[in-house]
């Protein structure tokens, strides 16, 4: 069951870089650039929990079960 971060699309909504998002999070550029890619094959939940919360959005929200 093939899941999609729709990460890319929201930052694009909310004109935020990626630069920007990983100062906000604390989490590295690198692990932002991966989650925005077209094939993240896997993901720490805490990270993706980090994401949520900054951007104030639900983790429904961020995944997309295709």
């Amino acid at each position: 069951m093939p899941i999609s971060i729709k990460l890319k699309e929201i930052l694009k909504e909310r004109d935020i870089s990626q630069r920007e998002l990983a100062r906000m999070t604390g989490l590295r550029p690198n692990t932002i650039s991966h989650l925005c890619s077209d094939n993240v094959d896997r993901v720490y939940l805490s990270t993706l929990e980090t994401v949520c919360k900054v951007l104030d959005i639900e983790i429904q929200e961020l995944i997309e079960v295709e």
